[in-house]
């Protein structure tokens, strides 16, 4: 801990580009001077356990029903992440990085575990007609 206390977390934060990092740096240099977390947190203005949803409930809400909705529809193909991305950001005008869309809906209780789509042209009867043909390898 004593190396701790030689280290210029100040000068440090000031140095850096990532609004991230100069808040951590920040916050160790407030550690370091004694202040609690709690302190540190309402200095920064920052949550002291974790930073809240980017969305609202109502703004989830309305994500799910548009992935219920688009996700059943009949003609085929099915959404993607970035089409999601797209939604949000063009629907809430917040913006998530890509990656995160899939931490995302898993929090939000959906899977990305998808069935194979089906072509829009695709025949159910014409399949089960095609399984009735024999092959040679067939007993």
């Amino acid at each position: 801990m004593d190396s701790l206390n030689n280290i210029d977390f100040k000068s440090l934060a000031s140095k850096q580009t990532s609004i991230q990092m100069k808040m951590r740096f920040l916050a160790l240099a407030h550690f370091q001077d004694g202040h609690s977390r709690t302190q540190i947190a309402k200095y920064l203005k920052v949550s002291r356990t974790r930073r809240p949803s980017f969305l609202s409930h109502q703004e989830k809400q309305q994500l799910a029903k548009y992935i219920e909705e688009n996700a059943a529809k009949p003609d085929g193909g099915r959404l993607t992440g970035h089409d999601i991305h797209d939604y949000i950001t063009q629907t809430f005008g917040k913006a998530y990085h890509p990656d995160y869309i899939y931490i995302l809906l898993k929090k939000m209780g959906f899977s990305w575990i998808t069935s194979r789509s089906k072509h829009p042209k695709q025949c159910d009867k014409i399949q089960e007609d095609f399984k009735k043909i024999q092959n040679r390898n067939d007993p």
